[in-house]
């Protein structure tokens, strides 16, 4: 099927790479910049010249298209997503792309930074990729693997879909999100307008990865009002909310219970950020566990704490407020295995081993879930994302292509019935 097929996936990439796209965690604006609605016309742009007729940009910057089936058969809607956005983590302008032809397992040494080096040592997939092109940013920025190369082989797979009528496959929609890296790239995507049955987030890593199941999510803000006064008159009269905050953080456990001390189904109590003056201040946690009970256990844990601390302060007092995030993508998925059980053959077909993973963290999939679109998540080749050392490989790009174009195929062959009356037909008709 791809014998004669030069993919487009990577020179897509490196392209996409250069806009930059980076969303604002501080913004409560929808898309949190207006620089993701660059890339999100040019994929319009880009999708239109292929003869996607329907391509269109919202004005929340998501990206709807249609590839139309071309076959008799009464099959599901398909639905493959990516994010444009890049991380926060690290700065997302001015990104070069380098490509480094047939890796051999030396160093890479990235001509921007000397001092940040890609070692096997350090990232043992690198030994899988010996032979492969290598795709790395120049070591000032990131790469924006993560979601840019999702989109370029989203874009890739329509591509060959549309240049291969005899490629039998039902209607197919492409979603391209917005500020999916800030917690919000689902917050306005109009299911009813999406009219897909089930669908797949292309954001995943190691070639042949399929994950199914991811965190269940809160967010806790805590508020901690002090007592203020004039510092020169303060004796027995000022209490310091900085303080509190400091001793809240200092109460966290230091052996367990933080991202940096579990791994596997183990979940956190995460403090992401601290704002304040002696008056009020302000930390922002996460809250993480597989097991959606587990997050009460949790919550209830850092309470306990925070109440502990207040008890050496009887003049302050603090606002507990707990927010649902995203819940875990499985207890969805597993209603509707067939969206699985296609997912991994695809992967199969495409000559890959298969490697079931769990997610530690979400991803679009796991809100769209939720929202009555049941959707894992594929791999898409990101390596060493949201740091300046982020790389992937060019051939496992073009896997995920093939994966892409073998689930549409897979669906047509085995998907007549298969249809989602509990999730997509109760999504309301207006938003």
């Amino acid at each position: 099927m791809f014998t004669n097929y030069a993919f487009t996936a990577a020179e897509r990439f490196m392209r996409y790479v250069q806009i930059d796209t980076q969303s604002n965690p501080l913004s409560d604006s929808h898309p949190t910049s207006e620089k993701q609605k660059d890339l999100s016309r040019l994929l319009v742009d880009e999708l239109k010249a292929m003869g996607i007729r329907d391509a269109e940009m919202d004005e929340w910057g998501y990206v709807y298209a249609t590839i139309p089936a071309n076959t008799d058969k009464d099959v599901p809607v398909i639905c493959f997503c990516a994010h444009v956005d890049t991380a926060p983590d690290a700065s997302g302008t001015g990104v070069k792309p380098i490509l480094h032809k047939n890796y051999r397992g030396e160093d890479i040494v990235l001509p921007g930074d000397k001092t940040q080096v890609l070692r096997k040592a350090d990232f043992p997939y690198l030994e899988k990729l010996i032979g492969h092109d290598l795709i790395t940013a120049s070591g000032t920025t990131l790469l924006g693997s993560d979601d840019k190369a999702g989109v370029a082989e989203i874009m890739d797979a329509a591509h060959f879909l549309l240049a291969h009528p005899d490629v039998k496959h039902g209607a197919v929609r492409l979603l391209f999100t917005p500020d999916e890296e800030v917690g919000k790239g689902t917050a306005n995507v109009n299911m009813q307008k999406l009219g897909a049955h089930f669908g797949y987030t292309l954001d995943g890593g190691e070639a042949g990865s399929l994950e199914d199941e991811t965190f269940s999510a809160d967010g806790v803000h805590l508020v901690i009002h002090g007592v203020i006064t004039h510092p020169g008159y303060a004796k027995g009269k000022m209490v310091n909310a900085l303080k509190i905050a400091g001793d809240v953080l200092a109460s966290l456990p230091r052996a367990e219970l933080s991202p940096e001390t579990t791994e596997g189904k183990q979940g956190f109590i995460h403090p992401v950020r601290v704002d304040g003056i002696a008056e009020k201040a302000t930390i922002d946690f996460i809250i993480r566990d597989f097991v959606t009970d587990g997050l009460k256990k949790k919550e209830d844990f850092l309470l306990g704490i925070v109440e502990m601390v207040m008890e050496n302060y009887p003049a302050a007092t603090f606002e507990f407020h707990v927010t649902e995030q995203y819940r875990n993508m499985k207890e969805v998925l597993d209603q509707y295995p067939q969206v699985v059980q296609f997912a991994r053959e695809a992967i199969e077909r495409s000559g890959l081993p298969l490697k079931m993973e769990s997610i530690r963290g979400g991803t679009d999939g796991s809100r769209l879930s939720f929202m009555g679109l049941p959707c894992p998540n594929l791999f898409a080749g990101e390596q060493a994302i949201h740091s300046k050392l982020e790389f992937i490989s060019v051939q496992d790009m073009n896997k995920a292509v093939v994966t892409i174009v073998h689930l549409t195929t897979i669906w047509e062959e085995k998907g007549v019935g298969v249809r989602n009356q509990s999730a997509f037909d109760s999504v309301p008709k207006s938003r």
